[in-house]
């Protein structure tokens, strides 16, 4: 047999999967869950004798995307409900409308597609509920429009109310938020940090727009294995540094009762913007920073802002207070903490939009050290200060073994 055959054979065989084996059990038992819950809340509902149907077989479909893939953009709550909705209206329009069944089932499909394109709520198993409505024989037709709210609907609200709850229970975040591009903290129309040397938001449109293409991964999801992807890239190219060969090791930190006028003066004596809190077993419960102190003094203009920390920071003189009194009643959390084995890489993200500091803790959670942004400078310049060096280095090494 020809190689070209072979290679053409072989592009049938699909990929291997890098999905763990908890990730598989979850979407299998997710599925368990959501389809048991709609088939006995439907049928506890809805009347169900033999003229009626209270399951529709298109929501075992929508269970394979809603439990198995919920960050697809194809599995969100519109494009659930409403690709649902607007398939069954169009099939069982075509139904009544249409008295060939092979050109109804070929309209509803067609308008079905045109519909979710336009209404944003593209939803593969939505065209099997529009081939439901035109090809499900007379108990199907005897309904009527009563079958777009009566299973159609239910069904589909009970299986997302199901992806609601498992999903976020189990860890996936849904729904998966579709955003374009992340917000700017200062509210400029700069790019944020992390983007201006690398590829930028347009950049990526740009190749989606050329690409034109419905892809099963949200934009989100498409621009952070970009990034996550150069991270290694780099890694691999001048290696790791880890959070704990740069973080500073002789912290000062507060705990929760650590009255507000020591840690003001403790930010200040040491020129910080930020102090962990511990707890007696020395594990990171929170940060207070200054704009802690800012914000819960009612600090929002210059005016009067000395007589407005000192009001804050003065202790009231009775048992009882509405005025903050300790550390624990301003700080932070929870808290954004990286471990000692982070690679330093990983972090530069989080500071770049807006962290100024990061607390670095031990797997037990205990604190360990304090990651700032001068330490993140300082470490990267280095690093690729050292990158520079080698090149010539490596150019001339190569230029004495041409001449020998």
């Amino acid at each position: 047999m020809p190689d070209s055959i072979l290679l053409w054979l072989k592009s049938f065989i699909p990929a291997k999967t890098n999905v763990d084996r908890f990730e598989r059990m979850r979407a299998c038992a997710g599925s368990l869950f959501g389809i048991l819950l709609v088939g006995l809340i439907s049928y506890a509902l809805l009347p169900h004798e033999a003229h009626t149907i209270w399951l529709i077989a298109p929501m075992g479909a929508s269970a394979v995307l809603l439990f198995a893939v919920p960050s697809s953009p194809l599995a969100q709550p519109w494009s659930i409900v409403g690709g649902n909705l607007w398939a069954a209206f169009i099939g069982v329009s075509c139904a009544k409308l249409v008295q060939e069944p092979a050109l109804a089932a070929a309209l509803a499909i067609a308008l079905a597609i045109g519909g979710m394109f336009l209404l944003r709520c593209i939803h593969p198993p939505s065209g099997a509920v529009a081939l439901t409505a035109v090809l499900g024989g007379p108990v199907v037709h005897d309904m009527g429009y009563a079958f777009v709210l009566s299973p159609v609907l239910l069904n589909s609200v009970l299986l997302l109310a199901a992806a609601l709850f498992y999903n976020n229970a189990t860890g996936r975040r849904y729904p998966h938020a579709q955003q374009s591009a992340a917000p700017h903290p200062h509210q400029t129309r700069d790019e944020l940090p992390i983007t201006r040397l690398g590829f930028s938001h347009e950049d990526l449109d740009e190749v989606l727009k050329d690409f034109n293409q419905v892809l099963d991964i949200g934009r989100d999801d498409l621009e952070e294995i970009f990034l996550q992807t150069e991270m290694r890239a780099y890694h691999r190219r001048f290696g790791q540094t880890l959070c704990a060969a740069v973080m500073s090791r002789d912290v000062v930190a507060v705990e929760f009762a650590t009255g507000l006028d020591e840690a003001w003066r403790l930010l200040q004596e040491h020129q910080l913007r930020a102090l962990p809190v511990l707890d007696r077993g020395r594990h990171v419960i929170g940060i207070v920073s200054r704009t802690d102190f800012l914000e819960h003094a009612g600090v929002e203009v210059h005016t009067g802002l000395a007589a407005q920390l000192r009001r804050l920071l003065h202790r009231v003189p009775f048992s009882h207070s509405d005025k903050p009194e300790v550390v624990g009643q301003i700080m932070s959390r929870p808290v954004i903490a990286a471990q000692v084995d982070t690679p330093l890489l990983e972090l530069v993200p989080r500071m770049a939009d807006g962290l100024h500091q990061i607390p670095v803790v031990q797997a037990d959670g205990k604190l360990a050290g304090m990651l700032t942004q001068s330490d993140m400078i300082a470490a990267l310049y280095e690093k690729n200060l050292a990158a520079a060096r080698a090149v010539p280095a490596a150019g001339a090494v190569g230029s004495l073994r041409s001449a020998a």
